[in-house]
C-alpha cells in the first residue's frame, strides 16, 4: 500500500495532464459515480460543518473514495475550510491499493473540472480573468484557467485585502500564469463589470457575482457552493446566461442552480448540458461570442477518480 502526501500530489498533476485525464475519464464508458453523501455535522460553539463522502470508480479498474471536511469558520482560525483524504482501490478484487492527501488533490482537480467547461464556454479571445475568493483553491483556480485561455491581467478578489494580496504574492512569477498581470481587485462590482471571466471559490451564502453587472460575452464559473443554502451568483445571472453544470444529480442541488429551479426562474430542461456532454460534443456550447455563459460545478467523484489514477500512475 502506498500514500502520497501533498508535495507528490501535487507534483504528480501538472494542468495540462490533469485537463486531459479529466476529459478521458468524463468520455469513457465503464465511468461510475453514484450520488454523493453530505452529511451536518455539529460543531461547539461554531457554525454547524458537513462531512461529505464521494465514491466513483471505473469498472474493471479502480475505484476512488474520498472524504470531505467543511468547516466554514476555519478561515477565521487561519485554517484551511476544507480537509480531504482520498482512498484507492482495484475494482478488480477491492484490495486497497493506497491513500493520498485530498487536499492538493482537491484544489486541483476542482479548478481544473472548471477549466474543462471554460475551455468550451469562454471566448477565445478572454484577457480578462476574476477570481472571486482567497482559500486555497483561488491561486489554483487562476492556473487552471490559465492552462485553457491565455490571459492578461487577473484579478483577485477577497473580503480581506490582506488574504486578496497574498493570493497575488503567491502567483508572483509563477510560470502557470504566463506573463499576466495579476493584481488584487479593490472593487468587486467593478471588477465584474470588467472581467472576460469570472471564477468564483467561495463558501458564500448570500450572491456576490451580480448578474447585471455582467457584460455580454463574458463567462460565469461557479464552484463554491455544493449545499442549497450556499450562492455565489444572483437570479439575474441565471436569467441572462445559458447554464451548464458538471451533472445534474450534484449541480442541481448546489445553491446556484437549486434555488433558481426552486422559484421557477430556471428550468431543468433550461440547463444545456453536463461536463461529459460538453467534452464529448453532444450538447450545445457557446453559440457567440455576446452571448453570457454559466458553469456551475459542485465536483463530482470522477474528477476525483481522474486525479487519483494520475497521483498513482
Amino acid at each position: 500500500m502506498r500514500f502520497f502526501g501533498p508535495d507528490e500530489v501535487a507534483a504528480a498533476l501538472p494542468w495540462a495532464a490533469l485537463i486531459e485525464s479529466l476529459e478521458d475519464v468524463f468520455l469513457a464508458d465503464n465511468a461510475v459515480a453514484p450520488e454523493r453523501t453530505v452529511h451536518q455535522v455539529e460543531v461547539p460553539g461554531r457554525a454547524d460543518s458537513s462531512l461529505l463522502l464521494k465514491p466513483g470508480w471505473l469498472v474493471g479498474d479502480v475505484i476512488a473514495v474520498k472524504v470531505v471536511t467543511f468547516f466554514p469558520e476555519n478561515g477565521d482560525l487561519d485554517l484551511a475550510t476544507i480537509n480531504a483524504g482520498v482512498l484507492l482501490f482495484s475494482a478488480v478484487d477491492g484490495t486497497l491499493l493506497g491513500a493520498c492527501d485530498g487536499n492538493v488533490l482537491t484544489a486541483m482537480r476542482t479548478p481544473a473540472a472548471s477549466a474543462v467547461a471554460a475551455k468550451r464556454l469562454a471566448r477565445t479571445d478572454a484577457k480578462n480573468l476574476l477570481v472571486v475568493g482567497t482559500g486555497a483553491l483561488s491561486p489554483m483556480t487562476a492556473k487552471a484557467h490559465s492552462a485553457v485561455r491565455s490571459y492578461e491581467r487577473i484579478e483577485i478578489w477577497g473580503r480581506s485585502a490582506d488574504k486578496a494580496q497574498a493570493v497575488v504574492d503567491a502567483l508572483a512569477g509563477s510560470p502557470d500564469i504566463a506573463a499576466a498581470e495579476v493584481v488584487v481587485s479593490p472593487d468587486l462590482d467593478a471588477s465584474v463589470a470588467n472581467a472576460d471571466v469570472i471564477t468564483c471559490v467561495t463558501g458564500a451564502t448570500s450572491p456576490l457575482v451580480k448578474g447585471a453587472l455582467l457584460k455580454d460575452g463574458a463567462h460565469v464559473d461557479l464552484i463554491g457552493s455544493f449545499t442549497p443554502t450556499m450562492r455565489e451568483s444572483d437570479d439575474d445571472a441565471v436569467r441572462r446566461a445559458r447554464v451548464w453544470v458538471d451533472t445534474i444529480a450534484d449541480g442541481s442541488l448546489a445553491g446556484d442552480i437549486a434555488q433558481p429551479l426552486e422559484a421557477g426562474i430556471l428550468k431543468l430542461d433550461d440547463i444545456q448540458g453536463d461536463l461529459a456532454q460538453l467534452v464529448a460534443g453532444t450538447c450545445p456550447v457557446r453559440a457567440t461570442d455576446a452571448e453570457i455563459t454559466l458553469f456551475k460545478s459542485a465536483g463530482t467523484a470522477l474528477e476525483d477518480v481522474a486525479a487519483a489514477k494520475l497521483v498513482f500512475g
